[in-house]
């Protein structure tokens, strides 16, 4: 059995560029890698199990998940387990973790492919701090920054498409607090504001929102407003990918 550590990233800031001929929209954004994340383990065989309080973003229909799809792309097969403790919906990137984790297993570094899997797979395959643009395939690794953020994850599913659609429909807002995508989300998931409010409240911050949502987050570590993570740098996810084996 080999088990791989997937972690979850925080998109620190976001703004849309562009619109890709084929209706993808580019992006120029700023994303760090957590210390929390979800777990794989992989055995021979075939098939896949998600266990877990936070059954994640690469959930769906069997063919459409990220991690059976990751294993396609590199021609391999295999029995994989999922523990999810990366929400669905939250904008941490769960499922591109899960398919990265795999990808990294494998040594495939191929960042184009990897992110036409899912536009997120390309930076948590790389990991650390790095900017992203295009369509999330090109990832410029920057130095790593040693950082404390509380999140904050409503129990709301944020569908990302939902927000980009949004985001066209108002006419392609700029956000506040480097984030285009905020006001969209908003209109998506109006209740957002009520979590927004309470961690301003508690952490006498202006929270900003991760990616397409649902997690606000403030710097610093405040426990008693919600989840204190901090940041990893990419040399921590080669010491992960160091594959465990018994």
């Amino acid at each position: 059995m080999t088990r791989l550590v997937a972690p979850a990233k925080l998109t620190l800031g976001l703004r849309i560029t562009g619109l890709r001929h084929d209706g993808y929209h580019l992006i120029d954004a700023e994303m760090v890698t957590l210390d929390f994340h979800d777990t794989l383990e992989v055995r021979s065989g075939s098939g896949l199990v998600i266990e877990g309080p936070a059954r994640g973003d690469s959930i769906g229909p069997d063919r459409d998940n990220l991690v059976l799809r990751a294993l396609r792309l590199i021609d391999r097969d295999a029995a994989v387990t999922i523990t999810k403790r990366i929400p669905a919906g939250a904008g941490l990137g769960g499922g591109s973790a899960d398919a990265a984790a795999i990808l990294r297993w494998a040594g495939f570094t191929d960042l184009e492919a990897a992110a036409a899997l899912g536009a997120d797979v390309a930076f948590c395959l790389v990991g650390g701090r790095a900017r992203v643009t295009g369509i999330g395939e090109q990832v410029a690794p920057l130095p790593f920054v040693e950082q404390t953020f509380t999140l904050v994850t409503p129990p709301v599913f944020c569908s990302t498409p939902a927000v980009y659609s949004a985001w066209d429909d108002m006419g392609g807002p700029v956000g506040a607090n480097g984030n285009d995508l905020e006001p969209a989300a908003l209109v998506v998931a109006p209740e957002l504001v009520r979590w927004r409010d309470e961690l301003a409240a508690a952490t006498d911050q202006q929270p900003r929102l991760a990616g397409s949502g649902s997690t606000w987050f403030v710097e610093g570590a405040h426990p008693e407003a919600g989840r204190v993570v901090t940041t990893v740098p990419t040399e921590r996810l080669v010491d992960w990918a160091s594959q465990e084996e018994r």
